[in-house]
């Protein structure tokens, strides 16, 4: 062996010229895998975390905001007239109108007034014991159990301020107009027909508040 070959050369190397041979260490392939490893799995974090930051400064789930904001839509507001009470017209009503005030002749002026707007008329006179002077108001409409949401609303519309009440045990559709003390007169004719109209058919309410797309 040559005294300019290398120790541990074992004389596989000769030093031809004033050139060496580079001594390296094999690397293990275990750590080249691993760091390989390491490297794809470092680029794909990366990688998710940059669609991660477009989705929030670009609003992602374009497709799902889609088909939320359709399920929501909905048609224009229509408005649906409410169900009308099917309430008697005048000409279907028999009142009987009673005096129960110290004051003569209002049972019969207020019965003709109540039949030149379309009502029929029963009973013209003065109010029974049980009423006769005891009515401090303008007065008492008073009918059938079947008449609280059917005649006496309509009734109703003549006399304003009148109280109304029922007998369960009185037979017959007819109601009472009892005239109280503080009776002056009828609703005027002009503010009665609209508080008819108005109870006959009602304004139609929406059926739906939300707007459409």
């Amino acid at each position: 062996m040559s005294m300019l070959t290398p120790p541990g050369m074992g004389g596989q190397y000769r030093i031809k010229g004033d050139k060496y041979p580079r001594m390296r260490r094999r690397r293990p392939r275990g750590r080249l895998v691993l760091l390989g490893a390491a490297s794809l799995a470092g680029l794909g974090l990366v990688g998710w975390g940059t669609l991660q930051l477009v989705d929030v400064f670009t609003g992602g789930g374009g497709t799902a905001s889609a088909a939320g904001a359709k399920s929501d839509c909905s048609t224009k507001a229509t408005a649906s007239p409410s169900a009308a009470p099917k309430l008697p017209k005048p000409d279907a009503i028999t009142v009987n109108v009673l005096n129960a005030t110290t004051r003569g002749g209002l049972a019969k002026k207020t019965a003709d007034e109540l039949k030149k707007r379309g009502f029929k008329i029963g009973d013209v006179g003065n109010a029974s014991k049980e009423y006769d002077k005891k009515v401090k108001g303008t007065g008492l409409l008073l009918g059938p159990a079947s008449s609280l949401n059917t005649s006496l609303p309509v009734l109703a519309t003549q006399l304003t301020a009148a109280e109304r009440r029922t007998d369960a045990a009185r037979k017959g559709a007819a109601v009472d107009l009892i005239i109280g003390d503080a009776f002056k007169e009828l609703t005027k004719k002009a503010d009665a027909t609209k508080a008819l109209t108005a109870l006959v058919e009602p304004e139609p309410t929406p059926a739906s508040s939300k707007k459409g797309c």
